[in-house]
């Protein structure tokens, strides 16, 4: 029996800029003090001055999932800020809590007030600006730093034509066969056609959903959603990585 991809127990982080990029980390345990991993992983991926420790009292979405002492029943919380309320229909994705409504929760006062945070905009102009990042960070306990995931390992595209149904479920699957087939670093970019015309032509999009393999080399895709394991195994050739 295959092991599942996501742990019944568990916590999740997610941390969200302001543009709308995603780092988020899936913690077993539940030991490790995960937001200000998120945030040095993030200072060296968009290559910021700091790590953004600002985002955290208001551009992040906690899940816990444990089971209820008394009644042996799981129970499951799910708190965001609503700055990042509409991304519920992603961090169901990436966590993979179906239709989970979130609780959101209010801004905590003075340390995530939305103009004390536009403050940092002059000097944190990449958070501000959406790179379509999705990265599952994940920190090896022989490590003394963290490693974000985009320093090396798998390198993907998404292409997608919109915010739609389709879309949510490719999304899904892909990272439901990430988790499940690849165990090494991987990042993974989404990018809206309609948005952004000039990288579909760059990587010769004629249908969506398409999925681009940009490293290792060589190139390599598949074309449509991703529910066959099998086939999406084939067509990226993930046994040479």
């Amino acid at each position: 029996m295959e092991e599942p991809i996501v742990p019944q127990l568990f916590k999740g982080i997610a941390l969200f800029t302001p543009g709308g990029d995603l780092i988020y980390c899936i913690d077993a345990d539940k030991q490790k003090h995960w937001h200000l991993h998120l945030c040095a992983a993030l200072q060296k991926i968009l290559e910021l001055p700091e790590p953004p420790h600002f985002l955290v009292p208001g551009y992040t979405a906690t899940i816990d999932r444990w089971i209820h002492p008394h009644s042996q029943q799981f129970q499951i919380s799910a708190e965001l800020y609503p700055s990042v309320q509409r991304h519920q229909a992603l961090l169901n994705a990436v966590f993979q809590t179906g239709d989970l409504l979130w609780q959101a929760i209010p801004w905590p006062q003075e340390l995530g007030d939305p103009i004390i945070l536009e403050t940092y905009r002059q000097q944190f102009p990449q958070l501000w600006k959406d790179h379509d990042l999705i990265v599952h960070f994940k920190l090896n306990d022989s490590q003394a730093t963290p490693q974000p995931e985009v320093t090396s390992g798998l390198v993907l595209r998404l292409f997608v034509s919109g915010n739609n149904a389709v879309t949510e479920r490719t999304l899904q699957s892909l990272h439901q066969l990430l988790e499940q087939f690849f165990r090494q670093p991987y990042t993974l970019k989404v990018i809206d056609i309609f948005k952004h015309p000039e990288q579909a032509e760059a990587y010769q999009i004629s249908a969506t959903p398409t999925l681009v393999r940009v490293w290792p080399r060589p190139v390599r895709r598949i074309v449509g959603e991703l529910n066959d394991a099998e086939r999406f195994l084939q067509a990226l050739d993930f046994r040479e990585t």
